[in-house]
């Protein structure tokens, strides 16, 4: 099977736009056009030989699409592993074609092989439920338990955006005149077990649609990336998503997360935008993002249904 490369890559994004249009609370977990983007880039130096995929055409358009992640084990930036024993399913089929589903199904069961096999879902989407209960999947209690790690996906309005405050001597800035060692070093700082390199931050740059200008960031009084966010555009659909979001964890608890999202959201409104999205981790047991996003009117929009489907003889 050939590279996950960036044309199809776009073909994805593309489905992502029109599901969007169409029917918004059917995009998947991981399949917007920024977390596309996003997992894509930052991931493909790593993981791409763990990686499979598979797109579904009718009548020469994409309808359906699946990218599955096999086990894998990879180093992180602090010298720990990440191991992860189950294969998981990253998909989307058109709003009118359900019935693709079934066929991304079958192809992931065989492409998995006899492992663990792990996809969600959204709540609203009946079909889809319907679908991989049918092929042998049932809801991953543990991990959309109160605890588990499910994610919220959270939309807001691009109306009434507050000024954001800092507090005195930091600035807010954008990525243009920042390498990609400088973005790097500011996103490992927010999370210290990443595996996140310049060489991927710099394929990020180079992955549609980022901008620079929409890459905001908190420089502390002594010249340190205090905080870090990249705001994906789609101009198509008037669509901004925050991907991702982080606070180097020496400033944490200053405001600095609140003034970075209001800057991001004024400066994607004056790029077109009309709405913002952004996932977070949405069981109770994990308040801190989700309290975070809805503090500056941020609403739960829908979430992920976490299903499992365990290998024979398990």
């Amino acid at each position: 099977m050939t590279d996950l490369g960036l044309h199809e890559l776009r073909l994805m994004q593309g489905l992502a736009q029109q599901v969007m249009e169409l029917r918004p609370e059917l995009v998947n977990g991981e399949a917007t056009v920024g977390e596309l983007a996003w997992g894509w880039a930052k991931d493909h130096d790593a993981l791409h030989r763990y990686w499979r995929h598979r797109l579904w055409f009718v009548d020469d358009r994409l309808a359906a699409w699946g990218w599955a992640y096999l086990p894998h084990r990879v180093a992180r930036s602090d010298g720990t592993f990440r191991e992860v024993t189950r294969a998981n399913l990253i998909w989307q089929a058109h709003p009118d074609r359900p019935e693709l589903l079934a066929e991304v199904l079958d192809w992931y069961d065989e492409v998995a092989g006899d492992v663990d096999r792990a996809l969600t879902v959204q709540v609203g989407d009946a079909a889809s439920r319907a679908a991989v209960a049918a092929h042998g999947y049932v809801f991953d209690a543990e991990t959309g338990s109160d605890t588990g790690s499910w994610v919220q996906f959270n939309a807001r309005e691009l109306v009434d955006v507050p000024e954001p405050v800092l507090p005195e001597g930091f600035r807010l800035r954008t990525a243009e005149h920042l390498s990609a060692v400088a973005l790097a070093r500011a996103h490992r700082d927010a999370w210290p077990r990443s595996s996140f390199t310049d060489t991927a931050c710099a394929r990020v740059q180079r992955t549609w649609p980022y901008r620079a200008d929409l890459h905001v960031l908190v420089e502390a009084p002594e010249g340190t990336l205090a905080a870090t966010a990249i705001v994906w555009l789609d101009e198509a659909t008037r669509t901004a998503e925050f991907e991702p979001v982080g606070t180097h964890r020496d400033f944490r608890r200053r405001g600095l997360g609140t003034a970075l999202q209001l800057y991001g959201m004024q400066l994607a409104r004056a790029a077109g935008a009309r709405r913002m999205l952004v996932a977070c981790l949405g069981a109770p047991g994990h308040p801190a993002a989700r309290g975070l996003y809805l503090g500056v009117g941020f609403r739960e929009f829908t979430r992920d249904l976490p299903h499992l489907k365990l290998a024979r003889g398990r």
